[in-house]
């Protein structure tokens, strides 16, 4: 079983950008399909994108164009570039293997 861990959170100013990143721990990480939720303040958990194993990828319509979700097998993580920043992309991301485990979430907070 995956143990995912999320980093590259902070404070950014509208229009920025941030990369994240969720290293796995375990075996077969290429195998595993992975998407990328995030949480607001007072709001439900939202799907943001996710990368099957082939490398085909998804996105919520919110981040689509602005959001890029990558993955290096060799490395066992998964990205996220984020571009144009918006302050309604604030909320605490995590990563997810598309079933039931999760990281423990890195903070992104857009603010000028």
């Amino acid at each position: 079983q995956l143990q995912l861990v999320e980093s590259g959170g902070g404070l950014v100013r509208p229009g920025g950008s941030l990369r994240l990143s969720c290293e796995a721990s375990g075996s077969f990480f290429s195998i595993y399909g992975l998407a990328w939720y995030r949480q607001a303040p007072g709001k439900q958990r939202e799907f943001v994108a996710l990368i099957t194993s082939g490398g085909s990828t998804d996105y919520a319509a919110s981040v689509k164009g602005r959001f890029t979700i990558s993955r290096d097998n060799g490395k066992n993580t998964m990205y996220l570039q984020m571009n144009s920043l918006n302050p309604e992309d604030t909320a605490v991301y995590y990563c997810n293997d598309m079933g039931y485990v999760w990281g423990q979430g890195t903070q992104v907070t857009v603010s000028s």
